[in-house]
């Protein structure tokens, strides 16, 4: 068994639960069946896009680390799933993004409007099946959860070439955007597996730090990743015009000159200005700043672990919060 320090990967962080994801991904395929061609397309090519399966693994990881039995685990980490795909589909439009996962976006590859409705479809999907699992604990935390992120993107939406954009409101529309959905799935798995008041608002707060501490290093990949790793072109968010801390920080921290140049390339977006806008962030130490503002989180995540028992799952979950910080992709 690992330790939860020692050098992590995702498929040592899934052991415990491959046979799990397993059946998840035949209930996806399932649930994905629509008389509509055009939905199971957009639906198949965006899911089978070889994403990490990070929140469907929350799920499982938190249900197995209280026991769950039975198939209800397996349809709401599919539910997750199908939330945050609908997540990606409408993101991709808003963003204009072209390339996710080393790959064509859905927009890209069959429009604005076949993505926005097939994201509609995903997500009148997973509250079908929210229905069907019975549980109006899980129904209020998912549709809770979905209302969040919802906010978060408008949040996300108004920050936009916005230069005055401060830490405080970029970690609000992280928590909200990215962290809440995180935060959802390890409280499902908890209330799956009959976790006690005070232990499931703990995992629930794991979720949530974990979440942000995964956001922060990807606004960190952003403008350190490698494509081929990443599957994203470098300086895309500033080409989008969105403040992220590594920009909040360098704005922050660096001289006038420095400031004005970030500034001007939050608000005109593109990238005329990313080479200099890398230069400042080098300079000021904006990639380690973020770094260890992830590593914080990843530390509170981790403490919020304490009360569950020993298992391969809640290894699995420290390891977890280690790989957050640590990854390359």
């Amino acid at each position: 068994m690992n330790h939860p320090l020692a050098p992590v990967s995702l498929e040592s962080i899934r052991a415990p639960i491959v046979a799990d994801l397993g059946r998840v991904d035949d209930v996806i395929r399932r649930r994905l069946d629509s008389d509509v061609v055009l939905i199971r397309t957009v639906a198949h090519y965006i899911v089978g896009s070889g994403g990490k399966r990070l929140r469907p693994a929350l799920v499982l990881l938190a249900a197995n680390a209280f026991g769950a039995e039975g198939g209800a685990k397996h349809e709401l980490a599919a539910v997750i799933e199908f939330i945050h795909t609908a997540t990606l589909l409408h993101d991709d439009v808003v963003d204009e993004s072209s390339l996710r996962r080393g790959r064509k976006t859905a927009n890209a590859e069959f429009g604005n409007a076949a993505s926005v409705l097939v994201g509609d479809f995903l997500y009148s999907r997973a509250f079908q099946m929210i229905v069907e699992a019975g549980s109006l604990r899980i129904m209020k935390v998912l549709a809770d959860a979905t209302n969040v992120i919802a906010e978060g993107e408008v949040l996300q939406l108004l920050n936009v070439h916005d230069a005055a954009t401060d830490e405080e409101q970029y970690l609000r529309v992280i928590r909200y955007k990215t962290a809440k959905l995180f935060e959802a799935a390890t409280q499902v798995g908890a209330i799956l597996g009959g976790a006690g008041p005070e232990v499931e608002r703990a995992i629930a707060e794991y979720g949530m730090h974990l979440g942000t501490a995964f956001q922060l290093i990807d606004d960190v990949l952003d403008y350190s990743g490698d494509l081929h790793e990443t599957g994203k072109n470098l300086g895309d968010d500033l080409a989008e015009g969105k403040p992220t801390l590594p920009l909040i920080h360098a704005m922050r921290a660096g001289n006038e000159a420095e400031r004005a140049l970030v500034r001007h390339a939050i608000e005109q977006g593109g990238k005329s200005d990313l080479d200099g806008v890398m230069a400042a962030i080098q300079r000021v130490g904006a990639l380690d700043y973020a770094r260890e503002c992830a590593r914080g989180e990843a530390a509170i995540a981790t403490a919020r672990l304490a009360s569950l028992p020993d298992s391969a799952c809640r290894d699995s979950l420290l390891q977890l919060a280690h790989f957050s910080v640590e990854r390359k992709f």
